[in-house]
């Protein structure tokens, strides 16, 4: 048994960068900074920031491009890839990346940011609803059931 998953909270280092394939598919990609506070052993407040590249495929694309700006705090689901590439000067290269299979946007909606969810009409309304861990209008993305486009690699 083996598990490839990767669960990330953090915010948007960069506007992300949108590509609409010839195959129609829309892939996004960007960076997302996570950071983690300690006290060392004097009692000083330390900070580490990893940055990670994250890979969006079709709809999960297409709610980056229309909602995503550098600075969103997002919950990112994925998996783990690394890949591999020539530089310019011959030599190979490899990036790991992280392939989001599910999105959430976090923290508080701006103007003009991602629109408000519509409210329900009352008569719709279900006798019990659990509290949301996330405001009602934050778009989820599920994108475990879609293949990936990605390249195809070796391993």
């Amino acid at each position: 048994m083996s598990l490839n998953k990767v669960m990330l909270i953090g915010n948007v280092g960069k506007d992300p960068e949108v590509r609409h394939l010839e195959s129609g598919a829309t892939t996004a990609s960007f960076t997302l900074a996570t950071t983690e506070r300690y006290k060392d052993r004097n009692g000083e407040t330390k900070e580490q920031t990893e940055w990670h590249n994250i890979v969006c495929w079709r709809a999960t694309a297409e709610v980056v491009e229309k909602y995503v700006r550098k600075g969103t705090q997002l919950y990112i689901e994925g998996r783990i890839r690394t890949r591999s590439y020539t530089d310019r000067d011959g030599n190979i290269r490899y990036i790991t990346e992280i392939n989001a299979d599910n999105l959430q946007m976090l923290g508080r909606r701006s103007e003009g940011s991602y629109p408000a969810a519509s409210p329900a009409p009352a008569q719709a309304a279900p006798a019990y609803t659990p509290a949301p861990s996330v405001p009602k209008s934050a778009p989820i993305i599920d994108m475990s059931a879609v293949e990936d486009e990605g390249d195809d690699l070796p391993f």
